[in-house]
């Protein structure tokens, strides 16, 4: 099951909608059901409390007043690849060969 600091991305209809992030799950007096409050990082963010069956918290789709929605995964490993490629050097030089500078002895220096 999903845990407190998880990331999820909710599916409105289908679509992917908003990011939020579990704070808090808790059993509800409902067996089989739970509390969790999720932070909707939205403009502004907002604190929700939703009542869902462990299924529901897992991504199996759920409707609330008839229109479907989802807590869908967000793929990390993806976009830390995806930041992993574009911060690499075009050439295959490192970035110390590609900024080193050359050294002076001042000893040796003349005037």
């Amino acid at each position: 099951m999903r845990k407190m600091g998880d990331l999820v991305l909710i599916y409105y209809m289908g679509k992917p909608t908003v990011y939020a992030r579990i704070e808090k799950i808790e059993p509800d007096i409902k067996e089989g059901w739970y509390q969790v409050d999720l932070l909707v990082l939205s403009i502004p963010a907002q604190i929700v409390r939703w009542i869902l069956k462990e299924e529901y918290i897992n991504g199996a789709t759920f409707t609330m007043g008839g229109v479907p929605l989802r807590l869908g995964e967000i793929e990390i490993s993806n976009l830390e690849d995806k930041l992993a490629d574009t911060q690499q050097p075009q050439n295959k030089k490192s970035f110390k060969e590609q900024h080193s500078s050359k050294v002076i002895d001042l000893k040796n220096f003349k005037k």
